[in-house]
């Protein structure tokens, strides 16, 4: 295993490893209407990548089960984790309380099994789970949401699974040509083979102020739920925000400008904003309130804290965008303002 300070990178996956899939908020992955969303995105993950995919106990026991059982839900993930025959672990889908998993969390078990896990949304927690162990996690693709996506995965997310997950040395992330906000009924499986259909991008990662390149270890996820997560045991203290670079991203709740700046506005009262060396910022969702974001972004870190130099890359392809690529929390990073690149330097 590789180490980045105290962060532990693990092993990249191969031909016929083993992955976990795990529910760890919502468990629409074992409900009747999408069970065969479950189906589709299992196949993707043996056929495309010729992986081999074992579900945990509890992953497909339906939303009212794993509700009432946060308990069961982090059993999994330590399961998964104590299991030495599973490389990776995967997420099912997003939700709104994986916070209610932080009781049943053994973190000695994730020191002691470091292996790849990947999700995003509400899966954010978990990445900061997975932060507190000290372990590089990945803010990329769900089971249900990315794996499963109607007639085909698109070929930006797929590469990107491949250049991460899978290769060694590092990856330049660039604008995907393309995007979608189209939604076909997940419930009608009838449509499992229709695609959706796509928008040409229009702006490309956009350079709301900066300029030459920036560095530092990838750190953030969904600003909802960090938001959720400030003051808990796994919000990190102060001085692991030093020389940072911050990934936000905002879910399809679409937040209001006004929230957007109410959180940034927070995490400069906490001292954050002072500490980091970047900021990334995903494409909003539908690509709603694109140009508020911008000013609000702009006016908040500029003119409220003062921070005119701080670099801030917009319009990034993770997170709640399709397609999207990964994102390694606590990997090292170069950001190239002037090519529009972000360098994975270590993943």
């Amino acid at each position: 295993m590789e180490k980045i300070v105290n962060i532990t990178i693990p092993k990249k996956l191969k031909k016929g490893d083993t992955v976990a899939l795990v529910s760890l908020s919502s468990g629409m992955a074992g409900d009747s209407l999408f069970y065969h969303k479950y189906e589709l995105g299992k196949k993707r993950l043996e056929d495309v990548f010729g992986l081999n995919v074992i579900t945990m106990p509890n992953a497909l026991k339906g939303s009212d089960f794993l509700y009432n059982h946060p308990e069961l839900r982090a059993k999994d993930l330590m399961d998964a984790f104590a299991n030495k025959e599973v490389k990776a672990i995967f997420t099912m889908i997003g939700g709104d309380d994986s916070l209610r998993l932080l009781p049943f969390i053994d973190y000695n078990v994730i020191k002691n099994n470091p292996k790849i896990f990947m999700g995003y949304s509400d899966t954010t927690v978990s990445n900061l789970i997975m932060y507190k162990a000290n372990l590089m996690s990945y803010y990329g693709p769900a089971l249900l949401s990315e794996f499963a996506e109607n007639g085909a995965m698109h070929d930006y997310t797929k590469n990107y699974i491949f250049d991460t997950l899978f290769k060694t040395g590092k990856v330049i992330i660039e604008s995907s040509n393309q995007w979608t906000n189209d939604r076909i009924d997940w419930t009608d499986a009838s449509k499992d083979n229709d695609f959706r259909r796509m928008s040409n991008e229009e702006h490309g990662f956009e350079i709301l102020q900066g300029g030459g390149s920036f560095s530092g270890e990838l750190i953030g996820g969904c600003m909802e739920v960090l938001n959720m997560i400030i003051g808990t045991d796994i919000w990190p203290l102060i001085d692991k925000w030093e020389n940072k670079v911050l990934f936000l991203e905002t879910s399809e709740g679409k937040p209001s400008p006004d929230e957007v700046a109410y959180f940034l506005r927070h995490l400069s009262a906490l001292g954050i904003i002072n500490k980091l060396n970047g900021i990334i910022i995903g494409k909003p969702k539908g690509e709603t309130y694109y140009e508020e974001y911008k000013s609000i972004i702009k006016k908040v870190i500029s003119i409220e804290c003062n921070k005119k130099d701080l670099p801030i890359l917009y319009n990034v392809n993770f997170g709640h965008s399709a397609p999207m690529c990964i994102l390694p929390f606590g990997s090292l990073v170069t950001i190239d303002l002037e090519k529009k690149q972000i360098v994975l330097e270590t993943h």
